[in-house]
């Protein structure tokens, strides 16, 4: 809760510093000196922001005093398949009510809607916040996903903990012996003894790391259900999408999700000898398409920086633009090419701004999405605090997603014939 009184004391203060600077003027029969305007200006300053405060802690004295008392409660039991809500709107409008109640001690004039949802985070309870309705947090999520443009072809999981382990198969290599981490066939005349086999497995651990998202809502719009929905439903998906990609692409692995950049499983694809700076030649393509498993070359994905784009109009085969069987890059509206992306041989160019810069490392990346876990917890908390922009009258609400992506891969695989070795994740090298 705000302390107006300490408020009005800070302004008692400043009133007196500048009373202070005028009469030692004034007995000296001067006028203020420079270092002093300064400080007198700078007073006025604080006056003028310090009023602004204490208007709004009144404000907000007399809306707590409005504030139901616990005997005016009752806690009402949606029917059987009814939503305890009218719309996300109105959720948001009591998650911000409930803040200004918690701060005053008076927990009973919360809407017990809320409290019915209440849930303390697995490690520190005040962090727990309230539990977003889950028709809306699926909602919220799907956005999320269907703003971004990787992470809705990953491969998805549920978690229904804190934790989860996967066991997968330890295959690097698929020379005979080797295949499926260590499963052998091989034909057997009459008579011989067969020899047993051993697969290898590994654990992919997954943790639900804490994704934070904060968005400030205008007074006018909590007072507007409809329109604080609408700016919460378009600024968190948009903001959650884009460090969900990141992280895909980008991630640490420790307390994020591990990204293929980061991966040891990726492959980089060297550039041409003597290839200069701010090019992109059609061996560099070539050579990372041969570098792609044949089985993820259905679900590949070209990802690119924008400012690669100039160089993908230039890769010819042959040389020439005489026939379309020439051309390796066809953007969209060209050549029957009708989808929302340009094609590099055959499959989709995506310009995502995570990608790195012209000619650093990355910057046209080949990779097959599905390879890539994305697991996440299908609940969404929220919860929200009138004092981080107090001064603008803005409400701020925390959201809090729990989720966690590794690729499926440890490391590249050698092929069985050959020594290059492939994988779904594959860079070109910077140049």
């Amino acid at each position: 809760m705000i302390d107006i009184q300490a408020l009005r004391q800070q302004k008692a203060d400043l009133v007196k510093k500048n009373s202070g600077l005028l009469e030692a003027a004034e007995t000296a029969n001067r006028d203020l000196t420079a270092a002093e305007n300064a400080d007198y200006e700078a007073n006025r300053a604080g006056l003028t922001a310090l009023n602004g405060r204490i208007a709004r802690a009144e404000a907000q004295m007399d809306e707590e005093r409005s504030l139901p008392t616990s005997s005016a409660i009752q806690v009402s039991v949606p029917e059987a398949g009814k939503k305890p809500w009218a719309s996300f709107g109105e959720q948001l409008k009591a998650v911000a009510a409930a803040q200004v109640a918690i701060n005053m001690g008076r927990h009973s004039a919360v809407d017990p809607r809320l409290l019915a949802s209440l849930g303390a985070n697995e490690t520190v309870p005040a962090e727990g916040g309230f539990l977003v309705f889950p028709e809306f947090a699926d909602g919220l999520l799907k956005k999320s996903y269907d703003v971004g443009e990787i992470a809705k072809r990953c491969h998805h999981m549920p978690m229904n903990s804190v934790r989860m382990v996967i066991n997968a198969v330890d295959e690097d290599s698929r020379v005979d012996g080797s295949r499926w981490g260590g499963i052998q066939s091989y034909w057997l005349a009459e008579g011989q003894t067969y020899t047993g086999t051993k697969p290898k497995f590994r654990q992919i651990q997954l943790t639900a790391n804490k994704l934070i998202g904060l968005c400030y809502a205008t007074e006018e719009q909590l007072a507007d259900g409809p329109a604080l929905e609408s700016y919460i439903g378009q600024a968190f998906p948009d903001e959650f999408a884009f460090k969900i990609d990141d992280a895909i692409l980008n991630g640490l692995g420790a307390g994020q999700p591990l990204g293929i950049y980061n991966s040891t499983a990726l492959v980089v694809q060297a550039k041409d000898s003597g290839q200069s700076t701010l090019t992109l030649s059609n061996t560099n393509v070539l050579n990372m398409w041969s570098r792609l498993p044949a089985a993820s070359r259905k679900s590949a994905i070209w990802l690119t920086n924008q400012q690669v784009e100039p160089a993908l109009y230039q890769l010819l085969l042959a040389g020439s633009m005489a026939t379309q069987s020439a051309i390796l890059y066809t953007p969209m509206g060209v050549m029957g090419n009708n989808t929302p992306h340009g094609l590099l041989l055959g499959r989709p160019v995506i310009v995502v701004e995570q990608a790195p810069a012209f000619s650093s490392q990355g910057d046209l990346t080949l990779i097959d999405p599905e390879q890539y876990i994305l697991a996440e917890r299908n609940e969404v908390r929220a919860d929200s605090s009138i004092h981080v922009a107090f001064l603008t009258g803005e409400q701020a609400f925390r959201f809090m997603v729990r989720i966690d992506g590794s690729p499926w891969w440890k490391k590249p695989l050698t092929p069985k014939n050959g020594s290059t070795t492939l994988s779904p994740y594959v860079a070109l090298a910077s140049r």
